[in-house]
């Protein structure tokens, strides 16, 4: 269990980062965070074993959703996870609260067969199915709202 939070933790870090290049390069959805409208980021990761004979045994998933919102009043950024809301002075700070926050249990250590091959995929990606209904015509072409990154980590 210690092996898999680890490799999340590492890869999420990794994500986020390059999400950050990509959100950096996105003009739709960063004036859209500049005029206030909440951003909505999705982690998921899912724990595979390997099987020879058939598709790949999925152990154990898990998901986590996070808020961004811009608070022109107070110049702050606002990160909402799991009903907790914290405030932060500047969009990199915002970013890095959710790179911290990867402590979080896919599988239970029963899951893990001792001796099998397992592997954990990643993926992070901006959530446009959770923006203001008028926002969400027409964005699926758009390549500026396409922020999503996947991995795949194999351990033993």
């Amino acid at each position: 269990a210690y092996e898999t939070a680890a490799i999340v933790q590492d890869g999420l870090r990794r994500m986020t980062d390059e999400l950050g290049r990509q959100e950096a390069a996105s003009r739709g959805a960063e004036e859209a965070l500049a005029k206030s409208v909440p951003l909505y980021f999705v982690a998921e990761a899912e724990v595979f074993r390997d099987r020879w004979y058939w598709r790949d045994k999925r152990i154990a998933s898990a998901s986590r959703v996070w808020r961004i919102v811009y608070q022109p009043l107070t110049s702050n950024y606002r990160v909402t996870f799991a009903g907790l809301s914290q405030s932060y002075a500047t969009r990199a700070e915002a970013f890095a609260a959710i790179r911290r926050g990867v402590s979080w249990k896919i599988a239970d250590a029963g899951q893990i067969e001792e001796g099998a091959r397992h592997y954990v995929e990643f993926a992070f990606r901006l959530d446009t199915s959770l923006l203001p209904r008028p926002m969400q015509i027409g964005i699926a072409t758009q390549p500026d709202w396409a922020l999503s990154v996947e991995r795949m980590q194999r351990f033993d």
